[in-house]
């Protein structure tokens, strides 16, 4: 089966709906996505929601949907350095779904496994426990969190082959993986396709059996906060 695509563009062509939920890697601005978010603005799909740990900035990574109004809802742990994501969130333009970062990892990792809904004990007490299933365990208070089924999954990788093997570097091993596992198609954008069987076994951070679709291209990589020594 094909896995490799020319561009962003065609390696969404016959994916993208009205509606639809994405799960999107990266932190901050550290392995996100940058050239499949820039292709979703450029076909104007609306009313998505994104499950992702913040939203970029307001001109970079998802602040970009964000400024075009296409997203309807975030499903998110940080607001971050964005000012339109807090100003449409604040106004009511904006759906809201607060998660502690570990919390919805695991909902993306969960919905990887096929596994509906676990427990934990993150939130029990707090805003994000209300409405939540309650459950005690050997004297302990849990709350439910349910897995996260995404319609599709956009991630940044280093490394890949054409079978799809995946290699993350440093920090972009963050997000990424969890929400690859969890969509129901997965579409990767990488530096580098290297042969079949190059990789070594064991550096392989996911295996190909999630993913459906590559584009290899340049990346930005933008920094967030630059912060170095004065001279």
């Amino acid at each position: 089966m094909k896995k490799v695509y020319g561009s962003a563009a065609e390696a969404l062509e016959g994916v993208l709906f009205d509606g639809m939920l994405i799960a999107a890697g990266g932190f901050g601005l550290c392995g996100i996505p940058e050239l499949l978010l820039d292709a979703i603005k450029d076909a104007g799909t609306k009313d998505l929601t994104f499950a992702s740990n913040n939203a970029g900035v307001d001109d970079f990574g998802i602040g970009i949907l964000l400024q075009t109004k296409q997203v309807k809802k975030m499903i998110s742990s940080y607001v971050g350095e964005n000012a339109e994501f807090m100003r449409q969130y604040l106004s009511g333009e904006l759906e809201l779904e607060f998660n502690p970062q570990g919390t919805l990892a695991e909902r993306m990792r969960a919905g990887g496994a096929g596994i509906p809904g676990f427990y934990t004990k993150t939130g029990v007490g707090t805003v994000i426990a209300e409405g939540k299933e309650h459950k005690d365990f050997n004297g302990e208070t849990y709350i439910m969190e349910e897995g996260i089924f995404a319609d599709l999954a956009i991630v940044k990788a280093w490394k890949a082959d054409a079978t799809g093997n995946l290699v993350f570097r440093k920090t972009a091993r963050n997000f990424n993986p969890p929400a690859a596992m969890c969509g129901k198609m997965c579409i990767v954008e990488v530096e580098e396709i290297v042969e079949t069987g190059s990789l070594d076994p064991d550096m392989i951070h996911l295996p190909g059996i999630y993913v459906h679709r590559i584009i290899q291209g340049d990346h930005e990589k933008r920094i967030e906060q630059r912060t170095v020594r004065e001279a």
